[in-house]
């Protein structure tokens, strides 16, 4: 019985609690600051942990400084890689020297792929108002960091993809470039009596198509008799297999090997041989010896400033950044200001050697470009018509394969070979 009692008084204690309860007013406000302050501590344990796993990696997530313009680039290699990564790891310093009021730091060694994403979500953490991605396989996981974080700009180099609002893309015509140095390979093999050159390609994305189509239009326009080899070498820097590749196209006959590449290796292989040459990439510093006809080469200064001053000032629209060669971000080794032809070059006839500084005065002039590239008609490796005569490939071609993005649909598109390339199409 006592059980009993205890069990109804505390029953009736329970339900007028609830009564006294349920006519009070609800505790509005307690609820919301009680859930901002766990999302507070949630966003801080994933800020941690993002940057934790970032510094498992090898990589130290750099600070803000206060007051500054913070602007970071991460980068697939070593930053004096000799090649792609040098070249923007220049163009980040010569941002922090010219512009007012910035502050620039770079990670570099970052993996394509899940690492990325982790590295730009730390730095967005951090509070950067600027983040470039310096490789083609950082572009699905800019995209999705870009839009957690809708106040901070994401500028990815190369690609295709694109929002409107708060991330681009950008890159610019080195296709014009690589399209005068088929005609210098053209040229120098047909001078030497030779019918082939060669190109080491990345990876069979439209990027590496677009460039060495427009190297075999080149080597078309010089040596019509030419054919163009190609190996795919499946990275971007890795100076074994790049030696390999160009040991491999030299062997099979080519006088003229370019490469895709990060380092010199298709120079320094022509260099162990008799009477063959190597074009470099990327990197200004990359065409040393006299083995090495010229570079294409990118000059990343200048359009980090641009882009930067328009971020800053809101007017950046965040879509297809694609500047021209003759804003000068591309160039060509041994034709810039201040620089001299290589000797494989100056021993051009003199013929050749007018025809092709007539395409970079034209390029220097504005009055040659992209379009003039792939411009019809344009036949492929089956002979069939790529573009017809009379018509031109539009952006989207030149940066997509067919059917493009939505909104920025291909009609061409990159997904060719141009005819006189002796390779098979590869398989995507």
């Amino acid at each position: 019985m006592k059980k009993k009692s205890l069990w109804i008084v505390i029953s009736l204690m329970l339900i007028a609690a609830f009564v006294f309860t349920a006519c009070q007013p609800a505790p509005v406000e307690e609820k919301p600051a009680e859930e901002e302050a766990v999302a507070e501590d949630t966003t801080e344990a994933e800020a941690e942990e993002e940057e934790a796993a970032a510094d498992e990696g090898g990589l130290q997530i750099p600070d803000v400084e206060e007051g500054m313009f913070n602007v970071a680039i991460v980068m697939l290699s070593n930053h004096d890689d000799g090649g792609w990564s040098q070249a923007q790891w220049e163009g980040i310093n010569y941002l922090q020297e010219n512009m007012d009021g910035v502050h620039t730091a770079y990670l570099e060694l970052v993996a394509e792929g899940a690492d990325s994403e982790q590295v730009f979500r730390a730095l967005a953490r951090k509070g950067f108002d600027l983040i470039f991605g310096g490789s083609f396989g950082y572009m699905d996981s800019m995209e999705v960091v870009a839009d957690e974080f809708p106040d901070i700009g994401f500028v990815h180099i190369s690609g295709y993809k694109f929002n409107g609002t708060n991330f681009g893309n950008m890159f610019g015509e080195m296709e014009v470039m690589k399209y005068a140095a088929g005609m210098i390979a053209g040229a120098r093999a047909k001078a030497d009596g030779a019918t082939r050159v060669g190109g080491m390609a990345t990876f069979p994305i439209p990027e590496e198509f677009r460039l060495f189509n427009a190297y075999a239009l080149g080597v078309q326009e010089t040596c019509p008799d030419c054919d163009v080899d190609i190996r795919w070498i499946f990275t971007w820097h890795d100076p074994i297999v790049e030696r390999e590749g160009a040991d491999s196209l030299f062997d099979a006959g080519s006088h003229v090997v370019m490469t895709g590449a990060d380092t010199p290796a298709s120079a320094l292989a022509a260099a162990d041989r008799e009477g063959v040459y190597g074009i470099t990439y990327d990197w200004v510093g990359s065409c040393t010896i006299d083995e090495c006809l010229t570079a294409p080469y990118w000059v990343w200064g200048p359009v980090f400033v641009r882009i930067a001053e328009e971020v800053q000032a809101g007017t950046y629209p965040f879509m297809a950044d694609y500047f021209d060669a003759a804003t000068g971000g591309v160039a060509l080794y041994g034709f810039m200001e201040g620089q001299e032809l290589q000797p494989g070059i100056a021993s051009l006839p003199a013929e050749d050697l007018a025809k092709i500084q007539a395409v970079m005065d034209s390029v220097a002039a504005g009055e040659f470009d992209r379009f003039d590239v792939f411009a019809g008609p344009i036949m492929d490796i089956d002979g069939n018509v790529v573009v017809p005569d009379g018509e031109f490939m539009t952006q989207a071609d030149i940066d997509q394969f067919v059917p493009g993005a939505p909104g920025f649909e291909a009609t061409y598109g990159m997904y060719w070979w141009n005819q006189n390339i002796a390779a098979d199409l590869p398989d995507l």
